[in-house]
Parts: C-alpha cells; structure tokens; sequence
C-alpha cells in the first residue's frame, strides 16, 4: 500500500503536544511510520516535501524530516501534468502548496494521503482517486 504524508503531518510529532487531538495524531503518525520502517507501507516522497522542508527555520526539525525520503519507494518530481494536476486541485478551494502535495499522491497513484490540515481534511470528498485522511482515521481503516 502506497502512502503519501503531507508536510503537516511529518511536523505533527514537534507541534505542541498539550492538545489531546495533537497528541493522539502524534502518536498515529509515529506508528505509521515504524510501519513504514518495517516494510508495511510503501512511503511515496516529492519535491514539494523537499522544498517546504527546505523552508523550515528549525534545523533538528529539517534534518529529522529530511531522513524520511530514504525510506520511500516512489520520488516524484515537479513536472507539467503534476502542475495540470495541481492547478484542478487549487479550483476546488485548496491551498497551492497543498494542491501540489495532492498532485503528487495522485501522480504516484498512492492509496491514502495523510494529512492533519483541517482545510484539506473538510475537502476531502472534492478529491476523486484518492482517499484522504488523518492518521488516526488511517490507522482506524486498516486495523479493521
């Protein structure tokens, strides 16, 4: 199974952790990724992770990001059907960077696309081909 995390959802584990909801998607996040270090899912990474990474004034945050790209099977880059995809995306009301992010799980054909942005999360039924959602609600899904 293909999995893409959005940016917000790499950061989750340095958000401040005294709301139980940050928490609780913390702790989903991170077992995700144990389960990504162990094969169970197939991690896809894209130039946009790289570039809002690159953006990121904390550099113990950037460099334990950053770490996770050797862990993917798919790389996407930026090219003209992952903007066309984009540019769909945007019209439905979401974010460039976001769109972009989206984009790139599509053009990966990644199975889930994991995010803890409430923008993206209320729009998720505007997205056709993917499913969208937070950890907690992925883990949810496949421990069923």
């Amino acid at each position: 199974m293909k999995i893409y995390l959005d940016y917000c959802c790499f950061n989750r584990p340095f958000d401040d952790q005294s709301q139980l909801r940050i928490r609780l998607e913390s702790e989903a996040k991170l077992q995700i990724q144990e389960d990504i270090r162990l094969g169970s899912y197939n991690l896809v990474w894209s130039y946009i992770l790289d570039y809002e990474n690159s953006k990121n004034p904390l550099r113990e945050r950037r460099e334990q990001i950053a770490k996770w790209r050797k862990y993917s099977k798919t790389d996407i880059d930026e090219g003209d059907e992952i903007l066309k995809i984009a540019a769909i995306v945007k019209l439905k009301g979401i974010k460039k960077v976001d769109s972009l992010h989206i984009a790139c799980a599509i053009k990966s054909s990644a199975d889930y696309f994991l995010t803890t942005d409430d923008g993206i999360l209320k729009k998720t039924t505007l997205i056709q081909n993917l499913k969208i959602t937070d950890p907690i609600g992925f883990i949810k899904e496949v421990s069923e």
